[in-house]
């Protein structure tokens, strides 16, 4: 009985969010592959996948434990090769100075030319958390004793950075100890010094977090955001991220998961999320998607990554880097228990307007 309730439920999650045919653009993918074994790893679970390029290749990391929230849970990475990715190994924990030891969270990978930076979050829950980074000179292969954060500071939360012009490292965050509020913290000196905007946000009328940054051509700079309104919101800076508008939706579902996005060497823009219905299930993490968009505001969709009639399936917690060689790199969650990674070429992609928040048909 339970599993004809749940086939019910997901033919009636497809066909209320989805076409019988979606749109898979799949020709665009050169690339898809786990960047583990199960058999490679200790540990059971894994989640919150981040990318950047090196040197000679491609870094991985992401938090992995028994599962999430267990104090054993650390921050492992592993490096692509000449085309092969390494056994994934822990370069982080969350154990401090006087030897307790807490549960890490969502690393954030940011090279910064002279050296590479891991960021990362350590704490009992989501609320309580504070940041922490490691940096390294020799392209992640070796690294440097934590560093944490002055209070009121976390770092990129979630999703990458961006240098600004004016040699600012702009980084997304947001907290969640008073209601989910975003803000952003820049630092001139690699993580030395820090400032921070205000709260963005009153984490009661609009709830947000996890931004992700869009720098667009003309100079201004958006932010995507994960919502409690069951809709990815958007706000906008034209003084380099010093302010910000008042967040505005958009069309495109939120059903409580994570995003990330990228702008393109072209200007136009790239975006992972999941385009799963929010009214069928707030938590529903089983479809994930590329939406593409030219200037952030009308999205066409690009890849179906996932699409799973089991809504209890998860593929989440994206992350998207474009690479020198103008490729799209993208790692993600898949099921709790592994770390996908897929390439794509931009040149190959082939859109479909979202009309209505729908997912367009094949």
């Amino acid at each position: 009985m339970q599993k004809l309730v749940l086939l019910i439920v997901s033919i009636l999650f497809l066909s209320a969010g989805f076409a019988n045919n979606p749109f898979k653009g799949t020709n665009a993918i050169i690339t898809s592959e786990f960047i583990y074994q199960k058999k490679d790893v200790s540990f059971p679970s894994c989640h919150a996948s981040t990318i950047a390029e090196i040197t000679d290749g491609l870094i991985a990391a992401w938090f992995g434990g028994k599962e999430e929230r267990d104090p054993g849970v650390g921050i492992w990475t592993s490096r692509n090769l000449n085309g092969k990715w390494s056994i994934p190994v822990e370069v982080a924990n969350g154990i401090q100075p006087e030897g307790n030891r807490f549960p890490t969270w969502n690393p954030v990978l940011y090279n910064a030319g002279k050296e590479l930076m891991l960021f990362y979050k350590v704490g009992p829950n989501c609320a309580d958390w504070w940041g922490e980074f490691v940096s390294s000179t020799d392209n992640g292969n070796t690294w440097s004793k934590p560093v944490k954060l002055p209070k009121g500071f976390w770092g990129p939360i979630k999703n990458k950075p961006v240098m600004l012009e004016n040699g600012e490292l702009l980084c997304p965050s947001s907290t969640e100890y008073n209601g989910w509020q975003a803000h952003m913290e820049t630092t001139m000196d690699l993580g030395a010094t820090w400032k921070r905007t205000g709260d963005l946000n009153d984490g009661k009328e609009i709830s947000v977090i996890q931004p992700t940054i869009l720098v667009h051509p003309d100079g201004k700079i958006q932010i995507l955001c994960r919502s409690k309104s069951k809709i990815i919101v958007t706000s906008w800076s034209s003084d380099h991220g010093k302010t910000w508008s008042r967040f505005e939706p958009t069309l495109l579902p939120n059903p409580n998961s994570g995003i990330d996005a990228v702008s393109l060497k072209n200007g136009d823009n790239i975006l992972i999320y999941n385009h799963n219905n929010p009214q069928i299930d707030w938590r529903s993490r089983s479809v994930l998607n590329v939406g593409y968009s030219k200037d952030g505001i009308k999205w066409d969709g690009a890849v179906l990554l996932e699409c799973d009639p089991d809504i209890h399936a998860e593929y989440s917690y994206p992350a998207v880097i474009q690479t020198k060689d103008g490729l799209v790199h993208i790692t993600y969650t898949w099921n709790r228990k592994l770390i996908k990674h897929v390439v794509i070429d931009p040149s190959k992609l082939k859109m479909k307007p979202i009309l209505n928040g729908l997912w367009p048909e094949d």
